[in-house]
């Protein structure tokens, strides 16, 4: 059964678009398995710059099936909005190239308003959420009162759960945030709308994987965020409300245990991270300036999906050696080398160390109290030449070389492909 899995290894932002993009050319469905549209994923082709924040970016490709799990809470608006996008730039959005689960759960403007309104009154404790509706979803989901896509196959059922649904979103809205209701009528017309356009896409994509992965056909499954944002292993509780990590995947797609080829970390050359929480090799001034970019271009540090400016920081060695436990990890992708031109030296975090001067290489209780460690770096020699014209290992600078086997030994991890820009053909193939 081939099956590959692509996860995030930081906070989000590593540039799993592009490695999406890249591993679709050998895949014959790409699967999301978690998350919303508060993922965004950027892939650059050519002249084109897609942002996608629901469909697989493995779409881009002719060949390649996309597929939207059971783990994911979808807004339709959003949804239909990059299929026109996708459409408009002359790729295929059909029911034969895009399949629904039945079993995902909606967003509603009901959950969006919420989402917004308990992130206002939170003050300093503020999470730093996208304000998309993305927890009241799952909050709705695991109460066991939430609306689902098969609720879209029946379009009078659907008006009656909604109703339903948006009366007791304006009952809380009125109780405990003293605001105005929401339209009810008119949320419910658009809705049935998209229930319209989407009861085609609507499957069990659980069976379609299982028969496919039996075939032999090759699948990728794309996480959304970073696994240091999964529910359970992430930064606590700064952290999204779906599982990221790997193990996900099987709960997410609606496949049973089975054997997988790669779990392929994607990991930027720094780290980075959008929204709230505690962070060790935070840097800020003009060397976090420097690694964030100005925002002209599409791959500088500001979010796909919020547009805010990225924190900024030296890569996180401890949390890279985390990432590798939790999710079992057989590979990694290193991205935005590139953006480390032309710096004197660069420093990695190898270990943490509390305020008694202890020295941790893991820390000791999970990553839910990060702000009680202080960073332990290695500084390494940087390097001065332009990457992004490079596509061969021997090409790169030594000190670039260094750079990639000094993460591999403190990952335990080997990495396989290095990107030198946001092109799709901007890649080094790494030996082992």
């Amino acid at each position: 059964m081939p099956l590959k899995i692509l996860v995030g290894t930081q906070w989000g932002d590593e540039g799993k678009g592009r490695i999406v993009d890249l591993l679709s050319a050998q895949s014959d469905i790409v699967a999301r398995y978690n998350g919303g549209d508060n993922a965004g994923h950027t892939v650059t082709v050519g002249d084109h710059t897609f942002k996608l924040h629901l469909i697989p970016s493995g779409i881009i490709h002719p060949h390649t099936m996309g597929i939207l799990g059971n783990g994911l809470v979808i807004n339709p608006k959003s949804l239909i909005s990059e299929m026109e996008m996708l459409r408009e730039t002359g790729i295929e959005v059909s029911p034969d190239r895009l399949k629904i689960s039945f079993a995902a759960h909606l967003i509603t403007p009901g959950h969006i308003t919420l989402d917004r309104a308990r992130e206002a009154t939170l003050g300093k404790g503020l999470i730093g959420t996208t304000g998309r509706g993305i927890g009241p979803a799952y909050t709705d989901k695991v109460s066991r009162k939430g609306l689902r896509l098969v609720d879209m196959l029946d379009l009078p059922l659907f008006e009656e759960k909604l109703r339903l649904h948006l009366q007791k979103v304006n009952y809380d809205l009125a109780f405990y945030y003293q605001m105005a209701p929401l339209p009810e009528d008119s949320i419910v017309s658009e809705y049935v709308e998209y229930a319209r356009q989407l009861q085609e896409y609507i499957v069990d994509t659980g069976a379609l994987l299982d028969i496919a992965l039996h075939e032999g056909k090759l699948v990728l499954a794309e996480g959304a965020q970073g696994m240091l944002l999964d529910i359970d292993h992430g930064s606590y509780p700064f952290v999204t409300s779906s599982n990221v990590t790997a193990t996900g995947v099987f709960s997410g797609l609606g496949i049973g245990i089975c054997p997988v080829e790669n779990v392929i970390g994607a990991t930027k050359a720094f780290q980075s991270r959008v929204g709230a929480g505690p962070f060790p090799t935070e840097l800020d001034g003009e060397m976090a300036e420097r690694l964030r970019g100005t925002g002209a271009k599409p791959w500088d540090e500001f979010g796909t999906t919020t547009g805010r400016p990225r924190r900024v920081g030296w890569l996180d060695g401890v949390l890279l050696r985390y990432a590798r436990r939790i999710n079992g990890l057989t590979d990694l992708v290193l991205t935005k080398m590139d953006v480390l031109s032309g710096l004197p030296e660069i420093k990695v975090c190898t270990a943490y160390k509390d305020k008694n001067g202890e020295t941790f290489a893991v820390p000791p209780l999970g990553i839910n109290h990060l702000d009680q460690y202080k960073p332990v770096f290695e500084i390494l020699p940087g390097w001065q030449e332009d990457l992004t014209s490079v596509r061969n290992w021997d090409d790169l600078p030594e000190n670039t070389r260094s750079y990639i086997r000094f993460v591999e030994q403190t990952s335990g991890v080997r990495v396989m492909l290095a990107s030198v820009g946001p092109e799709r053909s901007q890649v080094v193939e790494v030996p082992a």
